[in-house]
């Protein structure tokens, strides 16, 4: 039997597309400064980490040690990708978007509260 597919909440959409784009570079303070450029939006560092560990919990991500980085005192990280699982769930989380999109203006005051 097949594990469902767990649906995304927005911030942790977030972290996955983050992780998308960083590819083999997927690390707490990488996917802060991605999510933070691409959306405007402060994000604070614990709420990343906890996202990671839940999402890695949920078995969308896995994480690999590196090498510590190559100055004194260098830190080994947790690099972050999407396993099988967690790129399916990032397909369908962003197919959903892009459905409840589907024939909106950019000016149409999506967002703005109104209801039909």
């Amino acid at each position: 039997m097949t594990k469902p597919i767990p649906s995304l909440a927005e911030f942790e959409l977030y972290v996955t597309l983050a992780l998308a784009r960083l590819e083999d570079q997927g690390y707490g303070a990488a996917v802060k400064r991605e999510i933070e450029g691409r959306t405007g939006r402060a994000v604070s560092i614990g709420a990343v980490y906890a996202t990671l560990g839940r999402l890695e919990d949920k078995g969308l991500l896995a994480h690999v040690v590196s090498e510590p980085t190559p100055v004194q005192g260098g830190r080994a990280r947790k690099l972050y990708h999407l396993t099988e699982l967690g790129q399916e769930a990032v397909r369908q989380a962003t197919f959903r978007l892009e459905r409840m999109m589907d024939g909106l203006a950019p000016d149409s005051g999506a967002g703005a509260g109104r209801g039909r």
